[in-house]
């Protein structure tokens, strides 16, 4: 059970604090649940039922993970899959998972398909760059709490990473003739 004060990750809606445990009477039947806000819409107040667990709520990262998450993404994400139907339910999966590892790869692979395409005068398709705009608002913001800085602070490190990765690449590339 979490606690009142508590910080954590409630789906799409990301960082959440728990404002309160109420007990609520719907249809003649008694629960106590939390009391919600995301700090991403202040004025939002969500209410979960305490005993529910098929909805996914989870604490924050602690520091040392949240470094080991920005060092992965000097790794390959995960595979790139052409059929954009086919790609955002795979995708999807992984990030409704709650794996934070997993769901950095993810963001790893949209954020190096995006340098990739750009560097071709080329675009992210919509969906591609709503999922990615999304997952980094929730990752890095997360994040960012644990590391005691800020979510454009950890974009911008991430940033670097990749577009270093990916110039190294292109240059094993174009020296290995392609």
């Amino acid at each position: 059970m979490f606690e009142v004060g508590s910080l954590i990750i409630y789906s799409a809606h990301g960082i959440c604090r728990i404002d309160g445990i109420s007990e609520k009477t719907i249809s003649g039947v008694s629960k106590h649940y939390y009391d919600l806000h995301p700090l991403r819409s202040a004025g939002l107040k969500i209410s979960i039922p305490v005993d529910n667990d098929s909805i996914l709520m989870l604490d924050l990262i602690e520091r040392d993970e949240a470094e080991v998450i920005i060092e992965s993404f000097r790794s390959p994400g995960v595979e790139w899959i052409d059929k954009s139907s086919d790609r955002n339910h795979t995708y999807s999966n992984i990030l409704n998972s709650g794996d934070r590892k997993e769901i950095a790869k993810v963001i790893n692979t949209l954020m190096r398909q995006k340098h990739k395409l750009q560097s071709n005068h080329k675009k992210l398709n919509q969906q591609d760059q709503n999922m990615l705009n999304s997952t980094q608002q929730i990752l890095f913001n997360e994040i960012a709490i644990s590391l005691d800085t800020t979510y454009d602070a950890i974009l911008d490190r991430v940033n670097r990473i990749v577009e270093a990765v990916f110039h190294s690449e292109e240059r094993v590339l174009s020296h290995s003739g392609r």
